[in-house]
């Protein structure tokens, strides 16, 4: 049974900073490339970032230079470091897997107000 299970999401402050886990169980991790989603209240789901399986990584323009997506195949999990958060992330996060396979993460609540 393939699980990735996001944690790390909460209540912060304007230019504070949270990190985001997501840890994947049932699938040969290091073959699938990992991304970074989400959605806010009446919007539709948006790519964040996202990291191949060779370790390249890409960002959306609302998030380049604040955001960090990292892995870590030996633990079978990937990272979002978010860092001068804005009013404008907040949403709920999610992890996602792709390779020849696409699974989901149940998301994680991200708030950002003061």
């Amino acid at each position: 049974q393939v699980q990735l299970v996001e944690s790390g999401g909460g209540f912060v402050q304007p230019g504070g900073s949270l990190r985001l886990s997501c840890a994947a169980s049932g699938i040969a991790f290091r073959f699938y490339a990992m991304g970074w989603y989400r959605q806010a209240p009446g919007k539709q789901r948006e790519f964040v970032a996202r990291t191949t399986t060779g370790g390249s990584t890409n960002y959306a323009d609302s998030v380049k230079g604040r955001f960090t997506i990292s892995r870590d195949d030996a633990m079978n999990t990937v990272y979002l470091q978010m860092n001068s958060l804005k009013s404008e992330d907040t949403a709920v996060y999610y992890c996602r897997a792709y390779s020849s396979n696409e699974y989901w993460g149940q998301g994680t609540q991200v708030t950002v107000s003061s």
